[in-house]
């Protein structure tokens, strides 16, 4: 496989494109899904354990420069200068009026710039990923239910190519790249197969966080999180974390906030319990950590993820999701005074 990368970086470089038909021929034969490219990323199942981090290195910058090349020569055909007869001369001489940053974008940099503050930095992946990076590497079993065709969106051509359903599979290839200490958050989009209503979606964004180091605690976990907590809602805000289950986490919480709100007295937007849960946490699991490559007898870690819609909806009392996915002017322009 290794031959084969190194023969299409040698193509990427080389590339070159006279129109724009020919730069996109040149995205589908190597960026689509039925692309060179993609049919790598399906075949690295198939690498030995021992060559995955040389091969996944390897299978990154490659799409990394096919990204940039192909970028780079659209930039070039996007620059060339405008003829009068491209002009659209019915286009009216007053200003277009500015529009407003999205509520879910507006929250989602206010999670990353708290966390930037901590120490994390952002890490990035593919929306559309492989089996392994998505569930084998994060421990969930064979039968575990959220493979199942419910709950995931499969490419129907490549069985083990999907949407992703969670932002871990870019820890995941952090962790296959780098060695500890890793402090990583990774937020995106992710998709599952619901249905649509006005508490959940077929599509939704989510920030995963990821630490890993030498003696890590559950009390460094329990530590960041009230920071962020109290940061994001405010310096009166409490936490409490239940034990709960996940397959790349051992022990899992939940993590409650006292509901701001009521304050913790009880409200029917608590449901009278003065908590209302934000995110699920924990240690991640030796298992996961054995899977990536990274030593569990040396090292250990802590790992949480949020939706950023639910923080949203906290924050700005949105009581249906479907708003945010709507494009209704009248609903962004509410967000006018927190850009």
């Amino acid at each position: 496989m290794l031959a084969k990368i190194e023969q299409l970086l040698q193509e990427i470089d080389g590339l070159k494109a006279d129109s724009a038909e020919q730069l996109e021929a040149l995205r589908i034969k190597y960026l689509s899904k039925k692309g060179a490219i993609n049919d790598l990323m399906a075949d690295f199942r198939h690498v030995p354990a021992e060559q995955k981090k040389a091969v996944g290195m390897k299978l990154n910058e490659l799409k990394n420069r096919a990204q940039e090349r192909i970028a780079a020569l659209k930039e070039a055909f996007e620059n060339q200068d405008t003829t009068a007869d491209e002009m659209d001369l019915t286009r009216t001489a007053y200003p277009v009026a500015l529009g407003t940053r999205h509520p879910l974008s507006i929250v989602r940099n206010e999670i990353i710039n708290i966390f930037s503050r901590l120490g994390f930095t952002i890490a990035d992946g593919p929306e559309v990923e492989d089996d392994w990076h998505v569930f084998s590497s994060m421990n969930f079993p064979e039968d575990h239910p959220a493979r199942d065709m419910q709950d995931t969106f499969f490419i129907e051509s490549h069985p083990d190519i999907l949407l992703r359903t969670h932002t871990s599979s870019v820890q995941s290839r952090v962790m296959e790249v780098s060695q500890p200490p890793i402090r990583v958050i990774c937020p995106g989009r992710v998709y599952r197969n619901e249905a649509i209503s006005y508490r959940a979606h077929c599509f939704f964004h989510q920030v995963e966080g990821l630490y890993i180091d030498k003696n890590v605690s559950f009390t460094d976990l329990k530590q960041v999180l009230l920071q962020f907590a109290r940061e994001m809602f405010g310096p009166e805000t409490k936490i409490r974390l239940r034990p709960s289950y996940f397959p790349f986490t051992e022990p899992s919480a939940e993590m409650d906030i006292s509901c701001d709100i009521c304050g913790g007295k009880g409200c029917p937007f608590c449901k009278y319990t003065g908590w209302v849960e934000i995110l699920g946490c924990g240690m991640v699991d030796p298992a996961v950590l054995e899977a990536n490559g990274i030593d569990s007898s040396v090292y250990t870690g802590y790992a949480f993820g949020m939706g950023v819609e639910r923080i949203t909806n906290l924050k700005y009392k949105v009581k249906d999701l479907r708003m945010f996915s709507e494009n209704d002017t009248r609903f962004l322009k509410e967000f006018e005074s927190a850009n």
